[in-house]
């Protein structure tokens, strides 16, 4: 049910998703659903766990450099947001914490404590990089016409913003959108550069601590 509750909002938007709707989906009465789930909150703080059951589990990474452990679930963790647009917004506004998602971030904390951080290091270390990621992500999706389907589009994107905007005023805008254009932005990349400052950062915070 869950799985089908997270395909109908990737779908159709996560507005869309009501129990009349996804039990016409799964072929069932909508108040059938209730004997899985209590209510609607209970039903979207069961697709987040669902979402988060993609994520890497950072006890199944290779290998003991903390750094590519915490990097290479944070990467995935945008790409699982990304492949599901609505659920970054969706896990920001929930009260309620799953098991799911409580388990994943025991364990991102169990590697940096296991790393050398302290109790408090770590929770911080953890802060940061989540809210790192789920930013970086609300940000990229709520971009209107982003990612554009094609180099030519987004050239035209970039064409466009270079012809309404007063370089004079603007020079620095400009230049980005210029480089937009040229093909030089990369917006994977540009999370990866962001994602590695603050790993540095982070590393010098622990061997201070």
């Amino acid at each position: 049910m869950l799985r089908a509750a997270v395909e109908l909002a990737d779908r159709d938007g996560l507005d869309s998703l009501s129990m009349r709707k996804l039990g016409g989906e799964l072929g069932v009465e909508a108040m059938s659903l209730y004997n899985h789930v209590a209510n609607k909150d209970d039903l979207l703080d069961g697709i987040v766990d669902m979402v988060t059951t993609e994520f890497e589990d950072p006890r199944a990474v290779d290998g003991d450099d903390w750094r590519a452990v915490i990097r290479r679930c944070a990467t995935t963790e945008h790409d699982v947001l990304l492949r599901h647009p609505w659920a970054a917004a969706l896990a920001e506004s929930r009260t309620v914490t799953g098991p799911v998602r409580l388990r994943y971030y025991d364990s991102l904390l169990q590697v940096l404590r296991e790393a050398g951080f302290d109790q408090l290091a770590a929770y911080r270390a953890n802060l940061t990089i989540d809210s790192y990621v789920y930013g970086f992500t609300l940000q990229e999706v709520s971009w209107v016409d982003w990612p554009p389907e094609s180099a030519d589009r987004e050239w035209e994107l970039a064409e466009a913003f270079v012809e309404r905007t007063e370089e004079a005023e603007f020079p620095n805008l400009v230049g980005i959108a210029q480089l937009s254009a040229s093909g030089r932005i990369d917006i994977r990349a540009d999370f990866e550069v962001g994602l590695d400052a603050i790993l540095d950062s982070l590393e010098r915070i622990r061997d201070a601590s």
